[in-house]
């Protein structure tokens, strides 16, 4: 099983022709709201894909839609607990250019401490699986606690804070970045090559698990010398927002089957390629025979 101790959030969705800039007021061409969080989209990613996961957070008793939505997908929500404080939410700007920008409140995704944390890992298996992003409260508790109790540990470090430096990330065998991300982690330029960034990476964290994706230009694994490329599907992106949370919930749903490291990257190229195609969070995550369609599609084309 793998546990999701992620972010919930309503998503408010405004479509422009830019991004507003200082000082300007735009209006918007389109609007809607739904479900989002990278815990939440996670989640949605892996159940779609077919994993099993078990999502962990809280949510405002007016937004229990949003659990629903989770369920209905094939997620277990017993951990998506009500709180009269409230939910998370973001204002997402996308563009015409297919690129976003978000505001972030974390409302009901920041309770949780150790002492709840303790009682949810309690439950979970020594060898399973629980995904983090940097959306919640309490992560160097909860890397801590599950490293006692035997889980393995998948890091999402997104939004990157410098927080993020002070985790105890020596405890985490995998870790997804993307190429912000991997230089603020290894403190190296932000334009470095990915051989440059890996190559750092290995040299800070030499007992995890790397995947370093890099948008159209495709997506890198590493660990202890061992390095994979998978190569991006050239598709036309309407939005991105969750690119990224797809990628990551196919993969885990692929590690999960016991897949091998370059059938989890085409898994989770592929279907992350299939939804910046589409509008929305929650809404572009597709469902995996979609994903099987675009992968039997590239195949007969090699």
């Amino acid at each position: 099983m793998l546990y999701n101790y992620g972010s919930i959030n309503l998503d408010h969705v405004y479509r422009v022709p830019h991004l507003v800039r200082p000082g300007e007021t735009l209006a918007s061409h389109a609007y809607q709201v739904g479900l989002g969080g990278k815990g939440a989209n996670q989640s949605l990613a892996l159940a779609r894909a077919g994993g099993q996961v078990a999502h962990w957070g809280r949510l405002n008793t007016r937004d229990l839609w949003a659990r629903d939505l989770l369920d209905e997908a094939g997620v277990n929500v017993e951990g998506v607990l009500e709180t009269s404080g409230p939910s998370g939410h973001a204002i997402i700007q996308v563009d015409d250019q297919a690129e976003n920008s978000i505001l972030l409140f974390p409302g009901a995704n920041h309770i949780c401490g150790r002492k709840e944390l303790a009682e949810m890992i309690v439950g979970a298996t020594t060898g399973d699986w629980l995904l983090l992003q940097n959306e919640c409260s309490a992560l160097s508790d909860a890397i801590e606690l599950a490293h006692q109790a035997g889980l393995k540990v998948a890091f999402n470090p997104a939004p990157m804070t410098n927080s993020v430096l002070d985790l105890p990330l020596e405890s985490c065998d995998l870790l997804f970045v993307n190429q912000g991300e991997a230089a603020w982690l290894a403190g190296v330029a932000e334009d470095a090559s990915a051989e440059e960034l890996l190559t750092a990476l290995n040299t800070q964290l030499p007992e995890c698990q790397m995947v370093l994706t890099l948008g159209g230009d495709g997506a890198w694994y590493q660990f202890k010398g061992q390095r994979h490329f998978q190569p991006a599907n050239k598709v036309e992106a309407v939005d991105t927002t969750a690119a990224g949370d797809t990628f990551i919930g196919y993969y885990l749903a692929a590690v999960q089957e016991g897949a091998g490291v370059q059938g989890c990257l085409a898994l989770a190229a592929a279907a992350a390629s299939l939804g910046v195609q589409r509008e929305g969070a929650a809404h572009s995550i597709p469902r995996r025979n979609e994903v099987e369609q675009v992968l039997a599609s590239i195949r007969s084309h090699t």
